[in-house]
């Protein structure tokens, strides 16, 4: 988030944390394994470990548990084309080193996750029985957008202290900008359809919104883990 201060020295794009890195890695790796792979595999990839809300409607009667839940994770490393890959891994770099510098790599890890798996979650709400799948990590980015906008130095914060309220102006702001505009997205149609989607409005607003109700709790875990033992006497 340095580039949004003009009175902080520039920070080499390879000074992302490790954890970041390595979660973009991880991203690009698995989508050329998918596309190199030999057909029919980058297509019977896609169908078996997308998230699509028709598997849940009407394996919820006989599906396996590993098969149901599965795709809440695998969906998120799955890309339609280097474009839509390389839009996830610019916001993550972007985004990304100011949570995981904050949470360390465990507990980042743990948030990125989860915030995706949210995101599906209220896809499935959204479109419960619909053929129409999503894949893409941008459900747990957008988690990393309402963290890193919490956490960014704000005029008045304290480094290192608390971060900024759900409800202070800046973080109301950018939450107004960012609804309005995935709202768009969903007037003008966008992730609505019996194909699978690389944009997905509704797993936008559910990683978003976990992110930012969440990003207190998961920081209280993390002070936790870092406050000083204190030994009995």
């Amino acid at each position: 988030m340095a580039f949004l201060r003009s009175d902080q020295p520039r920070q080499p794009l390879l000074n992302a944390p490790a954890s970041v890195l390595l979660l973009i890695a991880a991203l690009v790796l698995a989508h050329i394994a998918r596309i190199a792979a030999p057909a029919p595999w980058p297509n019977d990839i896609l169908t078996q470990f997308a998230f699509i809300p028709a598997r849940y409607s009407a394996g919820l009667a006989g599906g396996s548990l590993l098969g149901l839940a599965l795709p809440f994770v695998s969906h998120m490393f799955l890309h339609a084309n280097f474009a839509h890959l390389g839009v996830n891994c610019v916001w993550l770099l972007a985004f990304g080193p100011i949570v995981a510098r904050r949470f360390g790599t465990g507990i980042f890890l743990l948030f990125f996750a989860l915030c995706g798996v949210a995101g599906a979650a209220t896809y499935l709400a959204f479109d419960w029985g619909s053929p129409g799948g999503v894949i893409g990590a941008s459900g747990a980015i957008s988690g990393l957008m309402a963290a890193g906008i919490r956490m960014y130095p704000w005029p008045g914060s304290v480094p290192g202290g608390a971060i900024a309220p759900i409800f202070s102006r800046p973080v109301l702001l950018f939450t107004g900008i960012w609804l309005g505009t995935n709202l768009l997205f969903g007037i003008m149609g966008f992730g609505v359809g019996p194909e699978i989607q690389q944009i997905a409005w509704q797993a936008h607003l559910g990683g978003y919104f976990f992110g930012l109700i969440s990003a207190g709790g998961f920081d209280v875990l993390r002070a936790g883990r870092r406050a000083p033992s204190l030994d009995a006497g």
